[in-house]
């Protein structure tokens, strides 16, 4: 059993969510799911710290202003790892920019803004999909 603290940023913009494509590389869930940017907590490091940094990495974008919305727990098995994830949701705010993969062979390989009509949990992370029915967020999808 492995554990892993990661941070999550949840963006929402005109009905909008920002979402990373999983590749091959990532860790605990599945590629080709759409997942929040984000990623693991490096040792020495702040949630909100990484939490920029993810973003960085896997949209091209930076972060203006984040405030914790939830913790949730995942049990997943990949690669015959068993993994015990801690997931930290923040509500993100991001500097103007349009979303690109800045890190080269990450764990995302595209970021965009997807319509939150056009989400089916079947295309979604756990955790993604987790995010969509967080207290206020799907509120802000539909504003």
């Amino acid at each position: 059993m492995r554990t892993r603290v990661s941070v999550y940023g949840i963006a929402v913009e005109d009905g909008r969510l920002l979402l990373a494509r999983l590749t091959d590389a990532s860790p605990i869930f599945a590629p080709g799911l759409w997942h929040l940017p984000g990623g693991g907590i490096d040792p020495g490091e702040q949630p909100v710290e990484a939490l920029a940094r993810e973003l960085r990495e896997e949209t091209g974008l930076e972060l203006a202003a984040a405030r914790l919305l939830d913790a949730r727990t995942y049990a997943v098995e990949r690669r015959g790892v068993s993994w015990n994830l801690t997931a930290l949701f923040y509500a993100v705010e991001l500097e103007a920019g349009a979303p690109a993969v800045a890190e080269v062979d990450g764990s995302t390989d595209a970021a965009r803004w997807i319509p939150v009509a056009e989400l089916r949990d079947s295309m979604l992370s756990p955790a993604a999909a987790d995010a969509l029915r967080m207290p206020g967020v799907a509120r802000a999808a539909r504003s």
